[in-house]
């Protein structure tokens, strides 16, 4: 049984450090997806009966390439930050949220880094 009251407990669980920007970095990314990825949604299903040569020629156009950079960017950078939200509200262990946010991490830069290089090997 504790004498401190339900604010003295809180108060005393530390302040929320950098809460505000991420969760602005969140809604930011998420608004910037929604026409990327109507973009790419509408850009797919115009190339499905493409074949192999008109879609390498159509990943060269400078402006594609941009698109799909941001596309994959964004994106992963979004799932960086909800998994992180996930990792800091349902994992209890601190050792186990370091563990896994440092494999959130590695795992979206590398993956990030392979898709990034691969758009660009296509591009030029």
């Amino acid at each position: 049984m504790s004498l401190r009251s339900p604010l003295g407990k809180v108060r005393g669980l530390g302040s929320a450090k950098n809460g505000t920007h991420h969760w602005w970095m969140q809604k930011v990314t998420a608004v910037a997806l929604i026409p990327l990825t109507i973009w790419f949604v509408s850009s797919v299903v115009q190339m499905t009966q493409a074949s192999y040569e008109v879609v390498i020629n159509w990943m060269t156009s400078p402006i594609v390439t941009v698109l799909m950079t941001l596309f994959v960017a964004t994106g992963i950078y979004h799932l960086k930050l909800g998994l992180q939200v996930v990792i800091e509200d349902y994992i209890h262990s601190e050792s186990a949220k370091v563990v896994l946010q440092m494999t959130v991490s590695f795992c979206c830069i590398i993956t990030a880094t392979a898709a990034i290089f691969s758009i660009l090997k296509i591009a030029l």
